[in-house]
């Protein structure tokens, strides 16, 4: 009765009927109609291209999707142009220098074809002049960015308006200028909250994944360390890098690693401690499969013996692939140790390791089972003290574990000073 109880509390079952209905669309494109637009190619037509976009981004609604249509002049020729982008998504000032000023002032010049000599006019007939190309000349001329792409499908134009680039369309041409103009604000690179060192890099990853991958560039300054980007989940299309050192990774553990990322068949990934549950060999239990780090050493170590590893956009932890028992007794710090007091550390931490997992079985055995192996004057005396405690002992150890894992939920959740206060009084009531 009591686990039927749970499982209608906590269990998920799919009904094939609600009681609920999905209103129609009443946009003028119908549902089946707009779902094939998702491959459509560049419009010729840059009014059908903007109505493209203002159906696709609802911008009747979204406050954040922004245009400027404008006038290019070339050879005295007015040609109407727009550029789109994601307000808080790009730099402002990237736009205006490097894209709107060029576009909008160094076209006004006036551009005269070039005069045809004697010569000139006689070859005619064996080398004729190149055609203008509009198209290459806003590529190789008027837009001074660094990182230019050239793209024709709606559905990869806008992955990269949604990843901070500004989108040129021109009329005429079918091809769209994708131009890097990325400006989102992020978190700067500061000391690690989880894992702090006295000797060791003082470094942490950040939630920007290309900050994080120069990182590792950083640190391994080798041309055999291997970026892969892919994205996952249909609606959120979070951005997964797997990393790795070509001829010292195993080629079987990389592949492995890349077919359990390519068949997660997910709507939205958001951080890398979802991801772990989704990718590990075992869903069900309780032991950790992998590692995770918000270190870059620790992982650029790792990296180095031949492990993979997968960082996430919008997470500070690294995935590392696979994890085996030392992993866990191992701290960072250990690398710059001597082996000799690094080794005694780690003995340390699996004896705690053993403490942690047998003392209190151990200690419920002994005083309720086999309490003659315990000396005298101990064993009167824990008697003394357990006189006026109306509880068995089993319960005791239940209740300490409790509270133990309360008092470290509650130093995480609440305020810092609060969190100190209860750590203190709850150190003072134990003694």
């Amino acid at each position: 009765m009591i686990k039927n109880f749970f499982d209608n509390l906590f269990k998920y079952e799919e009904k094939e009927e609600y009681n609920f209905v999905l209103p129609k669309t009443h946009n003028n494109i119908e549902e089946k109609e707009f779902s094939k637009l998702d491959n459509q190619t560049v419009y010729a037509s840059l009014e059908e291209n903007l109505n493209y976009l203002k159906i696709k981004y609802n911008m009747l609604v979204n406050s954040d999707i922004k245009t400027r249509e404008f006038n290019l002049n070339i050879k005295n020729k007015k040609i109407p142009a727009f550029i789109f982008y994601i307000d808080g998504m790009v730099e402002s000032n990237t736009i205006n220098d490097f894209i709107l000023q060029p576009l909008l002032l160094r076209n006004s010049i006036k551009m005269k074809e070039p005069k045809k000599n004697y010569n000139q006019i006689l070859d005619n007939s064996k080398q004729q002049m190149k055609k203008f190309n509009l198209e290459d000349f806003l590529y190789s001329s008027l837009i001074p960015q660094n990182s230019v792409i050239k793209e024709n499908k709606f559905e990869k134009i806008v992955s990269l308006a949604n990843s901070g680039f500004c989108i040129l369309f021109v009329q005429s041409l079918e091809n769209a200028l994708c131009i890097e103009t990325k400006g989102f604000k992020g978190r700067s690179v500061d000391k690690p909250v989880t894992e702090s060192v006295v000797k060791g890099a003082h470094e942490g990853f950040v939630e920007n994944l290309r900050t994080n991958t120069s990182m590792l560039r950083k640190i391994i300054n080798n041309e055999h360390l291997i970026i892969e980007e892919m994205s996952i989940g249909k609606i959120s299309q979070t951005k997964v890098a797997i990393c790795y050192i070509k001829d010292i990774t195993n080629d079987d553990l990389v592949a492995e690693a890349k077919y359990r990322l390519n068949n997660l068949k997910i709507d939205y990934l958001l951080s890398s401690g979802q991801l772990v549950q989704l990718i590990k060999d075992n869903p069900s239990t309780a032991f950790p499969q992998t590692i995770t780090t918000e270190r870059p050493d620790k992982t650029s170590n790792y990296l180095l013996l031949g492990r993979v590893i997968i960082l996430v956009n919008g997470s500070p932890f690294s995935i590392i692939l696979p994890a085996v028992l030392i992993d866990f007794l191992t701290s960072p710090e250990d690398f710059n140790l001597n082996y000799h007091y690094a080794n005694f550390l780690k003995i340390l931490r699996a004896i705690a390791l053993v403490c942690a997992l047998f003392v209190p079985g151990f200690y419920i055995a002994i005083t309720m089972y086999h309490y003659e192996l315990i000396p005298s004057e101990l064993l009167f005396a824990i008697i003394a003290a357990r006189q006026a405690i109306p509880f068995p002992i089993i319960f005791e150890i239940i209740i300490m574990e409790a509270c133990f894992e309360l008092i470290q939920e509650a130093s995480i959740r609440v305020p810092s000073s609060f969190s100190t206060t209860v750590r203190n009084n709850w150190c003072t009531y134990s003694r």
